[in-house]
């Protein structure tokens, strides 16, 4: 898949329907994104240990268990590809939410821009990943930031096929609304589907006005086989 057939692929989607449920779950699924043989392709970079600048085990940090790495610049194509279409695309939702929720920053129209923006703010490192679980492993609720420069939502493709490739390791969302208790939401992805999902907060319509809804996300216990999610987030890391 070439950065041209990426932009294409990305630019036919329903972008005013993903848009609207956004706004109204704080998550979507974009089915079929990947086909399996690219799925295949991208899990298998995860063995080459030159691809990537840090390997992290989660139960050493209180994370869960499992593992994931982060890639290096210059990313791969896909990955640089994927990245790009997709900020393009969500940037606008991004400022649309911004704006709701009185934050004052905007984001630029391209990210390169954003990127450079987030390096002047100390944050230089990449932050794509692939994750990998086996039976026993989970992902603790937590949430992306890694600096004071934010983007508002992030994607994530699931690489392997659940029920085949391994079993349990759903995707899980939380949100926790003032004055209510937190609300779980279990997101029904197979292989190749991308799920695009806020980092920290979105908006929500109240009978007073917009207010701030706090988001978080994890993966339950995969309980066989094993499972690779690549993690597309769109700020770098301090």
């Amino acid at each position: 898949m070439t950065e041209t057939d990426i932009a294409a692929r990305i630019a036919a989607l329903d972008w005013a329907a993903t848009s609207a449920s956004l706004d109204r779950e704080g998550w979507v699924v974009l089915p079929g994104l990947f086909s399996f043989a690219e799925c295949e392709a991208t899990a298998s970079l995860y063995s080459r240990k030159a691809l990537f600048r840090s390997h992290v085990q989660m139960a050493r940090h209180g994370f869960g268990r499992g593992e994931y790495r982060y890639f290096t610049y210059p990313l791969p194509p896909l990955v640089a590809g994927l990245r790009g279409a997709l900020y393009a695309r969500l940037a606008p939702i991004a400022n649309r939410w911004y704006e709701r929720m009185g934050h004052d920053a905007r984001f630029p129209a391209s990210h390169p821009d954003y990127l450079a923006r987030c390096h002047a703010a100390g944050q230089g490192r990449p932050t794509p990943l692939l994750l990998h679980y086996g039976p026993g492993d989970y992902n603790c609720l937590h949430r992306d930031l890694y600096g004071a420069e934010i983007f508002p939502l992030q994607v994530a493709v699931l690489l392997s096929a659940p029920g085949v490739d391994f079993g349990g390791g759903e995707l899980v969302l939380t949100e926790q609304r003032p004055r209510m208790q937190s609300r779980a939401a279990v997101v029904p992805i197979g292989k190749g589907d991308a799920v695009v999902f806020a980092v920290n907060e979105r908006p929500v319509a109240g009978s007073r006005g917009d207010y701030r809804v706090a988001m978080r996300h994890g993966v339950s216990a995969v309980r066989s086989g094993r499972r690779h999610t690549l993690g597309m987030i769109f700020h770098d890391a301090a």
